[in-house]
């Protein structure tokens, strides 16, 4: 395995009886990077993140992590540690026993003070000796996170992270693995937030319909070969829309208002195409005032991507279920607990 990688999966293929969850997939995780995983619901996310868990095992294929190859066994190497499907925790236990109760089920107790610590990293202080049934979703979701850092991984594998934290809330988890990244630590992150993953990967995955359709840096799909539609708010709005008609590749597509106010034109270009306009702009003495993205790159080629793949009948592989509870049906009998949030 290359020493650069903290995840290497090729052909990896799991079923749960007819249904085909993961058909070949490859994956390469570096070392200190978030690698964002992307798809549709059934796409087979949470079966891959539950085989990087050791929640289930590959049918064929190899998976090495953390420079240990992973067999036809319920386990990963040391350093391993996250959850899908939401943590799982007790609702009767305040935050700072749940913690405790966690570390105690992985075979070893936790200082109070690492406790404290993980609680402090993830926001959750104030909180800390409050029952945990009456927090919030993205509550959870903290202390989720704090539950996986208590174990120091080398590789850290969230499903959704993010769901339901309020603006200031994601700023702080994005700020949290992004120092775990820095300090040389992996994450695996699934999100349907295409936000989220521009902001925190350097890498993503696109599955659809259990088979992998884009790997590879986020630079590459926004590439100068695929079409993206634009807001372009400037100083002279009617001067702007006959510029734009009359360019090569440029596709009015209707008229919105500015986000910085204004009359905005929408558009339809490639990379190349909007800066031929852009300079033609410029050189009539046209002030440009806003030119955004109506949606994002990583966005418009997810669906894209995924659309092509599930419009072909013959790429459908009818894995649209409930993975997990098919993973769960799949593991040997464990706690809620132990089966949602695993570290090692």
């Amino acid at each position: 395995m290359d020493p650069q990688l903290a995840v290497r999966a090729r052909g990896i293929t799991k079923c749960f009886g007819d249904v085909v969850a993961l058909d070949g997939v490859d994956l390469d995780v570096a070392q200190g990077r978030i690698h964002g995983l992307a798809g549709p619901n059934g796409a087979g996310k949470t079966t891959l993140l539950g085989l990087l868990l050791g929640l289930a095992v590959a049918d064929t294929g190899d998976l090495d992590i953390l420079g240990t190859p992973v067999g036809r066994r319920f386990e990963t190497p040391g350093g391993v540690s996250g959850f899908v499907d939401g943590p799982g925790l007790y609702p009767a236990l305040t935050a700072r026993q749940n913690l405790a109760s966690l570390a105690a089920l992985r075979g070893g107790g936790r200082r109070s003070s690492e406790i404290d610590d993980a609680l402090d990293r993830v926001g959750l202080t104030d909180v800390a000796d409050e029952r945990t049934r009456g927090f919030s979703l993205g509550m959870r979701q903290r202390l989720g996170l704090a539950a996986a850092l208590l174990t120091r991984p080398r590789l850290l594998v969230l499903d959704e992270p993010c769901n339901g934290l309020d603006p200031a809330g994601k700023k702080h988890v994005h700020g949290v693995l992004t120092r775990l990244a820095r300090d040389g630590t992996s994450v695996v992150l699934s999100s349907h937030r295409m936000d989220d993953l521009e902001v925190l990967c350097s890498e993503v995955t696109i599955l659809a319909t259990g088979r992998t359709v884009f790997s590879g840096p986020l630079g590459e799909l926004a590439a100068g070969n695929r079409e993206l539609d634009y807001r372009l708010v400037t100083s002279d709005p009617e001067r702007t829309r006959r510029l734009a008609a009359a360019a090569p590749g440029i596709r009015p597509t209707g008229d919105a208002a500015g986000r910085q106010g204004g009359e905005a034109l929408l558009l339809r270009a490639l990379v190349p195409d909007l800066d031929d306009l852009v300079v033609q702009l410029v050189q009539q003495g046209i002030a440009l005032r806003e030119l955004t993205p109506v949606a994002s790159p990583l966005e418009t080629a997810f669906l894209a991507l995924t659309e092509q793949q599930t419009s072909d009948p013959a790429q459908r592989n009818d894995n649209d279920t409930d993975t997990d509870t098919a993973l769960r049906g799949d593991t040997p009998p464990k706690s809620r607990a132990q089966r949602q949030e695993i570290g090692r």
